[in-house]
Parts: structure tokens; sequence; C-alpha cells
């Protein structure tokens, strides 16, 4: 009998180099290798903390940002009298409001007689005077609200009225100006010879207006501020009852009018920075500093004292007033002025010896202590103001 051999399948082993299974059927495909739930644990847990970090930053931006929006918002988180912004509306002061009305203290008998010993020297001349020392209020007054004819010191209140439309933004100090026809005048200046049309910076018109005392110059600041009516509501507004434009310049008849005490008024205002700024303060004394009549106010004071000051002279009337600084530092007002017969020199003169004696008054006096010092409208005593005709011509 044949035996039979059952033949037992061989094992291959899977391998490099090694044979391959003969059952291609029984060939075994890589199977992935799960992770086991120890390996995914740490990695769900980072995944976790980083969504936990990610949340607190933005939590800690949008409370950063609700706290700040809540402080806004919130009146009770804001101060309790916050500073005063450009928005907020202006709130008062607890400041003493300055005076309308110069303030004087002493009366200088003295000099008063000697304004008057002065007067008395000339009858056929009527003057008035009156000189305020600005470091303590003593003041002599001559006849000082006597209602004279302006002339040209009415350019005085017409040039702060200038820089206080500056200082408002109404006027710009390059702004152009032209010399109509309409403006034009005659008397003292030289716009009315250089041509109708021609044009000029405001500066330069209200400069003129006051260093040469130039008529067509005046006329130019009148008519772009608003006229005279709208100038006197002005002029009363700071207190000025005597100084009133009636008709432009030359104003020849003398119709235009102002007193002693208005220009000296006026000036103080200036002093005290009232009505302008410090700059415009500054550029206006600078131009009354340059006037080049200097035979009046100026003749009475040494060569090393300053004054800025404004002259009129019309044939009935020669005046001066300004401020003058005396070397020792001392500062004072001063305001003359001299109704005359026609274009009397001797006026002059006496508006010359004047300024002379206050002068050396304000020099060597010495104050006496006043023990309340209170504002004085009128000056004590003094006579009702005196309204003077205005002569025609």
């Amino acid at each position: 009998m044949t035996r039979q051999v059952t033949r037992r399948p061989t094992k291959v082993q899977s391998g490099p180099g090694s044979p391959k299974s003969m059952d291609s059927n029984n060939k075994k495909r890589p199977v992935p290798v799960k992770k086991s739930q120890k390996q995914r644990k740490p990695n769900l847990i980072a995944s976790f903390l980083l969504q936990v970090l990610r949340f607190s930053i933005l939590g800690v931006g949008l409370g950063a940002i609700a706290g700040t929006v809540l402080t806004v918002v919130d009146p009770s988180k804001l101060p309790l009298h916050p500073k005063p912004t450009a928005t907020n509306s202006p709130t008062p002061q607890p400041v003493t409001p300055k005076p309308t009305t110069l303030v004087l203290n002493e009366n200088l008998s003295s000099l008063n007689q000697k304004l008057q010993a002065l007067a008395v020297k000339y009858p056929k001349l009527q003057a008035g005077a009156l000189f305020i020392d600005l470091d303590n209020g003593a003041y002599a007054n001559f006849r000082g609200d006597t209602i004279f004819s302006a002339a040209s010191t009415i350019k005085i209140p017409i040039l702060v009225a200038f820089f206080e439309d500056v200082d408002a933004g109404k006027i710009r100090l390059d702004e152009p100006l032209v010399a109509s026809k309409d403006v034009m005048a005659s008397g003292s200046g030289d716009m009315q010879y250089l041509g109708v049309n021609k044009t000029y910076t405001a500066l330069e018109t209200a400069t003129k207006m006051n260093v040469i005392s130039d008529n067509t110059a005046t006329n130019m600041l009148i008519k772009r501020m608003g006229g005279k009516k709208a100038l006197n509501q002005r002029f009363q507004a700071w207190g000025l009852t005597s100084t009133v434009i009636n008709n432009p310049l030359p104003d020849l008849e003398g119709t235009n009018t102002t007193s002693p005490r208005d220009l000296v008024t006026i000036l103080g205002k200036v002093n005290q920075g009232e009505l302008l700024s410090l700059r415009s303060r500054d550029r206006l004394l600078n131009i009354m500093q340059e006037t080049r009549t200097r035979t009046l106010l100026p003749q009475g004071i040494e060569k090393s004292a300053d004054i800025a000051h404004k002259t009129g002279d019309i044939g009935s009337l020669l005046a001066d007033a300004g401020i003058i600084d005396m070397p020792n530092g001392k500062r004072y007002l001063g305001a003359v002025m001299v109704k005359r017969p026609h274009n009397d020199s001797n006026a002059r003169t006496l508006i010359q010896q004047i300024s002379r004696t206050a002068y050396q008054h304000f020099k060597w006096y010495q104050t006496q202590p006043a023990a309340k010092p209170q504002p004085v409208a009128q000056s004590s005593p003094s006579p009702s103001p005196v309204v003077i005709p205005s002569p025609g011509n």
C-alpha cells in the first residue's frame, strides 16, 4: 500500500527579505495603533487649559474696557468739581471787579493851587487839567470835568476801540483797508496826497492815525468799526460821559467832544489792562510813544522820561494827554486841554508850564497814607462840568 503523506503548510515569516506567503488571501495589512485613553487625556487637558487661558485674557480686556466706559458714564465716578474746559460754561471767579473809574486817594491841593495860579496868568484862555499818580491814586483836578472840543485827542479812544476789535478777532492787523473817496480828509496826515483807493493794512492805518495824526486814516477806522454811532455807544459803555464823535475828521468846527477826565479815564483803563490784552496794550503804547508832535506835554518832562501821548490842535483848541514814565519808576497820567482864541500860541506855553509843574511835583512830593481809598467819580472840591460851545471857523 502506498503511504499517503500529508504536508503541513509552511509558515512564512514576514519581514525584510522573507518570501511572501503562498496564500495571498492571508496577507494582513498594518492596522493603526489606537491611542489609549491614557494617551489622549493629557492632550485634552492641555487644550482645555489653553481655552481657559484665552477666555481669561479676553475677559480681562473686556473688563478693563467696561470699567473705563462706566467711569465716563457713571456720574458717581466723576470728580465733584471738574476743571473747566473749553466746552464748559465760564464759572464766575470770586475776584474783586475792576473799578469803572480810577481810584483816587489824596487830593493834591498844593498842585491844584499851582495849576490855578498858572491859568490866572492867561485870562483869554480856558484850561482844564487832570493828573493822577498811578502808584497811589494821588491826583490834581483843575477843571478836569470840563467838556472841550476834542480835536485829534478823539483818536485816543478810537485807537483803543481798534485794538479791542483786534483782540475780539473782528479786525486783523494785516487786513487791507481802502482809502476811498468818502473817507478822504484834509488837514493833518499824508494819506490825502497818496491817491484815492490806495490800500493800507489796518495796523498801518491805525499807526498813521496817531503818529502823524492822519485824518483820512481816522475816518477809515471809524467806517471800518461801524461808524460814529457804534463807537459812541462803546465810549459810553467805557464810562466816557463826555466823549462823542459828531462829525468825521478834521472837524475844524470842534463838534466832537471830550474832557480831561475822559482822556485820563481811557488811558487808565489801558494801563490797567481792563480793555485790551497785554499784547494789544503794548502795541498801542508803542504807537503813542512815536507821536511826532512833541511841543506840548513832552516839553515839561525830563529827557530821560518816556511819554505815550496824543495831541489835539485846531484853531480854537490845543490839547495833549498821555502816560508818563519817570526815571525814578513813577508813572502818572495827565491830560491838559485849553480853549483859546484862534491859534493863540499862549495855549502852547500854558500846556508846557502845566506839564512841567506837574512833573516836578510828582518827582519830589511825599504822599500821605490814606485810611480808606475810595473810588471818586467827581473830585472834591470840583466845579460842575461846563460845556464850552464850539466856535465856528
